[in-house]
């Protein structure tokens, strides 16, 4: 196993011709695809990852300015494809991989068969004629009590990100992903992320892209999907999901697996 993979603890699963890569959100690690995986196996070579900076990676490689741009996130990403000598993959991005996808595929569109992304914002901030559901006050207070007690923090996100009952297994799971990172690592990464604007990058995106979107979802607004249907270069449609949260692949799994294998298997159709 080379450098990359054993920092970013890479698995590859499954024996088919086809590539997937599954990549994470926030404050969660591969751990998330759980639901997802056992569907893919007997179709897809399925590749897995941790972000840097999820607690299941070793902190003393994350480099804070490395990561604060998700520019260096996609160089990991591209990093993985060539030492694992993918030549083409279905990439699955959830929340900011999706992004880190996008800016990938723009660097290197022709190791991406197509995007499908799951609760993904180009933009968190609001702005001029950009509704992306944050003000600059909300951010701040967000990170404020990140950096003030961690814990304490963690305890109360959890529920709101993932959305439905407070003692549900997923937000248990959420919970001790979330813990599990670094305090100043989980600042830096969300600040990195939420403070993101890759709208000017959206044009560029040629690869085809299917946006999966939970009807509500604390992060991101359901009009935010519309926008990157309406901005992406190429090709893409949008599929509003009846799941709640930002996490709907581990909180409401028998809405959204089904969905997921529909986008991965089916193409978008062009005239």
């Amino acid at each position: 196993m080379g450098i990359v993979a054993e920092a970013h603890n890479v698995r590859v699963l499954g024996s088919g011709q086809q590539v997937i890569v599954l990549a994470h959100g926030f404050g969660t690690d591969q751990s998330v695809w759980k639901h997802l995986v056992p569907h893919l196996v007997d179709d897809y070579r399925v590749v897995m990852y941790d972000n840097m900076g999820a607690g299941t990676t070793n902190p003393e490689y994350f480099d804070f300015e490395r990561y604060s741009t998700l520019e260096g996130y996609a160089y990991d990403l591209l990093a993985i494809l060539e030492e694992f000598q993918v030549e083409s993959c279905i990439f699955v991005g959830h929340s900011v991989s999706a992004m880190i996808g996008t800016i990938a595929a723009v660097m290197r569109p022709e190791l991406f068969f197509k995007l499908v992304m799951i609760a993904a914002s180009p933009r968190y901030l609001n702005d001029t004629d950009y509704y992306g559901g944050f003000e600059e006050e909300d951010l701040h207070q967000l990170f404020e009590a990140i950096r003030s007690n961690y814990k304490a923090w963690c305890a109360g996100f959890a529920p709101l990100a993932v959305g439905g009952d407070m003692d549900s297994v997923a937000v248990q799971e959420f919970s001790r992903t979330l813990f599990n990172m670094r305090p100043d690592i989980a600042l830096s990464v969300a600040q990195t992320i939420f403070q993101s604007d890759t709208r000017q990058i959206m044009g560029m995106v040629t690869v085809p892209c299917h946006i999966l979107q939970s009807v509500k979802d604390l992060a991101v607004p359901v009009v935010v999907s519309e926008y990157l249907h309406q901005n992406l270069g190429g090709v893409s449609i949008v599929e509003v999901m009846s799941s709640d949260g930002h996490l709907p692949q581990l909180s409401s799994p028998d809405i959204v697996i089904p969905v997921l294998l529909r986008h991965i298997t089916h193409d978008i159709a062009t005239r």
